[in-house]
């Protein structure tokens, strides 16, 4: 399968923001002398034509080729900036606006909400800005792993289309200390060149740090950073949020940036905005999925009362209501365990819970679908409550669960489209999922074994579920349309064909013995240890979206938190205490999850393709690890405070039915044919 892409109108926008701003620049390119090691001009000629000449030793420079300068003034830059910000409806800057501590360069800030392509946005800028003016040097600095092989990942995969619309590739390098040489071929190609670096490259410390500033033999006793310098690169920043720091901000200005586009969807500061997608926009757009969310409201226990989960509430037009619950049952060997079930109002728990004494007195009462709860002893108990149960281990049981039944719920919606359906799971500890014995033998961690436990579960219920569908539907109905309407054709199959040990994996911090390590403890290393990741998550997204592929669900540490997504995840399940002080958890993690899915051609289901139903199809099902109103009200204010500064637009229904007065203090009503002069 290869992923397909298409010009879309919001992007070519965000494109021409940052081109404009430098209207008027004159198209040219810059060359310079780029001194090289006579070794390594020695090694490249002997490569070429297998013997070299003594000449060879004598050769000390090359050309090399950097931005030309911005032959604009300020006041000509700024007039460009708040000529751009009045198109694009945004607040105009009122001087140039620089980080602290930053005194030169443009600093301008691109908004775009998560799963609108904003890579594919930079990579098409530098495309242009080397069309127009002749730019073709960039540096794109990101703060984790994730985002990097996200990013090296996105121009690969975008190659074919940039190929067809410019005719001509780009082909990015990671900085690595140990291969100086991708520099001299940074500085010395006459192409656009491409850069991508981790923060950790000019900010870390220990043996092999900051090689960056180190003087090298390969480069005649010159440092990189000197070469990068004199390349006056653009500097583009994948999520600045996340690398804003006084350090990193001063690491920065050593690369002598021409200019700094600065991309995410949550920064917290912005510099001379010159484009904006926010939230908003792209709900309203149709450009990312819909949320639902499922929460999970843990409550305090009396003591005395049972264990009790309520799932769900089923509603039929020609049945009474019924509910899913989970409670305890003792076995006819003593033991205790828990069982799900269907009920009906007069479900009497303590009778089949075995008498247990917890559930004295307990029964359904009323099964209220309008109020969407159920009551027990005199309780009302709504869908994600689970009553009387502190035990953590039951309390991310019913979350796994939860995630599956969604999961198979999509499954089953999409199968029959093409689409291919994930799940991601985030956790708090990676000894949660994977562990290791005395002797490094890898075993399943906690969840991972609930996982599997509920996985094959829910599996045969479904499985079951459908065969009574089909048994049900063969009495009054053409058996032809069973599979159209209950299970698409092949669905069954797929469902039994992968064991619930091979349809999970995980993306960890690895350590040079293979040994999964918390990544949070792992700092200041360049080459960070989760580079060793799994490529099938990090690097192989197309194999992961197809069905022969197995795996439909991850698990991962906050090394997804930001910078990794996929199209097909579809529901986000956070088996994780909330981060105190985080104020933009919630929406970090819904974003991992919010890019519009493809189908196994390729295909972006979205409005053009899919019509009014793209969102009724591209709808992601969060999995809380708190109460539906908690969460919901959580994600909204972290949204909210996002658009708190957002300009309204006083189109004439803004101005209709507003009273207005004047200095004698006589009120109007201003009607339409008012609003419209006003408008005008």
């Amino acid at each position: 399968m290869k992923l397909q892409f298409k010009e879309q109108d919001f992007q070519v926008s965000a494109v021409k923001a940052v081109v404009d701003c430098f209207e008027g620049q004159p198209l040219k390119t810059n060359r310079f002398t780029l001194e090289r090691s006579k070794e390594l001009i020695r090694k490249a000629k002997q490569a070429a034509s297998g013997a070299f000449q003594s000449s060879a030793f004598e050769i000390e420079e090359e050309i090399g080729y950097r931005n030309s300068a911005i032959q604009l003034q300020e006041t000509q830059i700024l007039k460009n900036i708040q000529k751009v910000q009045k198109e694009n409806d945004l607040l105009e800057s009122q001087q140039i606006e620089r980080p602290m501590g930053v005194k030169l360069g443009y600093n301008l800030t691109i908004e775009m909400e998560t799963g609108t392509g904003k890579t594919y946005t930079y990579i098409r800028t530098m495309y242009e800005l080397q069309k127009k003016y002749g730019w073709s040097k960039f540096m794109i600095i990101v703060p984790s792993i994730a985002i990097r092989e996200g990013v090296y990942k996105s121009f690969e995969v975008t190659q074919d289309h940039f190929q067809e619309l410019y005719g001509h590739k780009i082909n990015p390098f990671i900085y690595n200390s140990g291969r100086p040489q991708d520099i001299e071929n940074f500085a010395s190609d006459s192409r656009i060149s491409v850069m991508i670096i981790n923060t950790q490259a000019f900010n870390a410390r220990g043996k092999d740090a900051r090689r960056i500033y180190q003087e090298l033999d390969q480069f005649g006793t010159r440092k990189p950073i000197e070469i990068i310098a004199q390349s006056n690169p653009i500097l583009i920043i994948d999520e600045p949020q996340s690398v804003d720091g006084k350090k990193t901000l001063e690491g920065m200005q050593d690369f002598n940036p021409l200019f700094t586009l600065r991309y995410s969807a949550t920064h917290k500061v912005d510099y001379n905005k010159v484009f904006r997608l926010d939230a908003l926009d792209a709900y309203n757009k149709r450009l990312v999925k819909k949320i639902q969310v499922k929460g999970i409201n843990l409550k305090g226990s009396t003591g005395t009362d049972g264990y009790l989960y309520l799932e769900s509430i089923s509603l039929s037009t020609s049945k009474p209501p019924f509910a899913w619950i989970e409670h305890e049952q003792r076995t006819a060997s003593g033991t205790i365990s828990k069982k799900r079930v269907k009920v009906a109002e007069g479900y009497n728990i303590y009778e089949q819970s075995g008498n247990m004494p917890a559930y004295k007195n307990q029964v359904v009462t009323e099964i209220n679908g309008y109020h969407n709860k159920i009551v027990v002893n005199g309780k009302d108990i709504y869908p994600g409550d689970i009553l009387n149960d502190k035990n953590e281990h039951a309390f991310r049981r019913v979350q796994i669960r939860e995630c599956i039944i969604s999961h198979l719920q999509k499954e089953k919606q999409l199968f029959g489209k093409g689409i291919k359906v994930l799940s991601l799971f985030f956790i708090d500890s990676v000894e949660k999922y994977r562990v290791y014995d005395d002797l490094g033998e890898q075993q399943l961690g906690e969840y991972a074994q609930i996982f599997e436990e509920e996985y094959n579960k829910v599996k045969n219920e479904y499985l079951d579920l459908f065969e009574q569908e089909y048994n049900d539907f063969l009495k009054d109905s053409d058996p032809s349309k069973v599979h159209k309407a209950y299970l698409p054709s092949g669905y069954g199959d797929y469902l039994k064909r992968d064991d619930a040990n091979s349809v999970h994996n995980g993306y960890f911090s690895i350590d040079k013995k293979g040994v999964t390590v918390d990544p949070t403890t792992k700092r200041g290393s360049e080459d960070s240890d989760d580079v060793s990741a799994y490529d099938l998550i990090m690097k192989d997204k197309e194999r992961l979206l197809s069905f022969e592929e197995p795996t439909r669900f991850i698990f991962s540490h906050s090394a997804l938190k930001e910078g990794w997504d996929n199209p097909n995840v579809f529901q986000i399940c956070a088996l994780k205490h909330a981060e105190s002080g985080s104020t933009t958890r919630r929406r970090q993690e819904v974003g991992r999850g919010m890019r519009l899915c493809v189908d196994n051609r390729g295909f972006r289901q979205d409005f053009e393709l899919v019509g009014e139903q793209v969102q009724e199809l591209n709808k992601l099902t969060v999995i809380a690890s708190e109460s539906y109103e908690d969460f919901a009200k959580g994600l909204q204010k972290e949204i909210a405070d996002t658009l708190k500064d957002r300009p309204q637009k006083a189109e004439v229904d803004y101005f209709i039915g507003k009273v207005i007065s004047n200095e004698q203090g006589e009120e109007l009503r201003l009607t339409e044919d008012d609003a419209k002069k006003l408008q005008f």
